[in-house]
């Protein structure tokens, strides 16, 4: 296996390169990728593991609704259309262009990010603006608006020709210790049925990741991020959490539901289609074959 990151260490760098590979197929750029970062053979005949059927995923399903869902900003009329508007964290300003941005009627903290996702370059937590040059945000908001082009370097269809756009959150706080963040409950679903959670902690001074079923068993699984030392607490609001994901995946195959809660109230974080771009190693082996089982795709092909 090829660690790349290692090679080209900044992430614009490795950006740039996949922006100056985008003529190459994306069935053929899959393969690569997936060679590379996983080190072992894509099979798209016949998909078995999880991480195979996420490429799949990409190449050959098509629902209008992804693209509405992967967009930051009109993900929340989706919300909204399912009855659950109540689990949205207030809106305090969208624009269009990162220029666009009213510094001066923003709050002292706040969450902004683009409303094309593509991970944490994307996402900015003020917690004290007047400490937080805007400049500096603002740039970084410009560079990642500005890169926003047709083809995914994951070759992520929903992600494709999506309308640039700036969104403005309510900053949701881990009262017990600010540093640390709050924890963020990333739940597996196949056809409307949650079936594992992963809940990461600590995303700001030692980020850690656990995998549960359900129930909130442990599964005792590792990834590219370590597991924590010891268990995280059941969160109070797990059955709702559930149900929330269960109606927001309904419309897929597969969709991963990230959800927050934070003093006894659950909020909506977005809904993944391809979690990690499908590029993980999943320890022991066995749970990306496992993770995959339920991932059906034979009425799609």
């Amino acid at each position: 296996m090829l660690d790349y990151k290692k090679i080209f260490k900044r992430r614009r760098t490795r950006s740039k390169i996949l922006r100056l590979l985008s003529f190459v197929p994306d069935k053929t750029m899959l393969k690569i990728q997936y060679k590379l970062k996983l080190g072992r053979k894509l099979h798209l005949s016949d998909p078995k593991r999880y991480t195979e059927k996420l490429q799949w995923y990409k190449l050959y399903y098509r629902n209008p609704l992804m693209k509405k869902c992967v967009n930051k900003y009109t993900v929340r009329e989706y919300v909204k259309s399912k009855g659950l508007e109540n689990i949205l964290i207030p809106l305090i300003a969208h624009y269009k262009w990162a220029d666009d941005v009213n510094w001066n009627e923003l709050p002292d903290s706040f969450v902004i990010k683009t409303q094309h996702g593509g991970g944490g370059l994307n996402v900015i937590i003020v917690t004290d603006k007047s400490k937080q040059p805007k400049e500096s945000v603002i740039s970084k908001l410009r560079y990642t608006v500005d890169r926003l082009s047709k083809t995914s370097g994951g070759r992520e269809w929903a992600y494709g020709e999506m309308e640039t756009g700036i969104v403005v959150e309510q900053l949701l706080i881990n009262q017990e210790n600010p540093k640390a963040g709050i924890n963020d409950y990333k739940i597996f679903c196949y056809n409307g049925k949650a079936k594992y959670i992963i809940v990461d902690v600590d995303r700001y001074i030692g980020h850690k990741r656990n995998f549960y079923d359900r129930n909130w068993n442990n599964l005792h699984i590792t990834s590219d991020c370590p597991a924590a030392e010891t268990d995280v607490p059941m969160p109070e609001k797990l059955e709702e959490m559930l149900k929330v994901a269960e109606k927001l995946s309904e419309d897929f195959p597969y969709v991963r539901v990230d959800l927050y809660c934070v003093d006894g109230k659950v909020y909506f974080g977005e809904l993944t289609f391809y979690p990690w771009s499908g590029y993980v190693q999943f320890m022991p082996d066995e749970w990306d074959f496992k993770f995959g089982e339920d991932f059906e795709l034979r009425r799609y092909k």
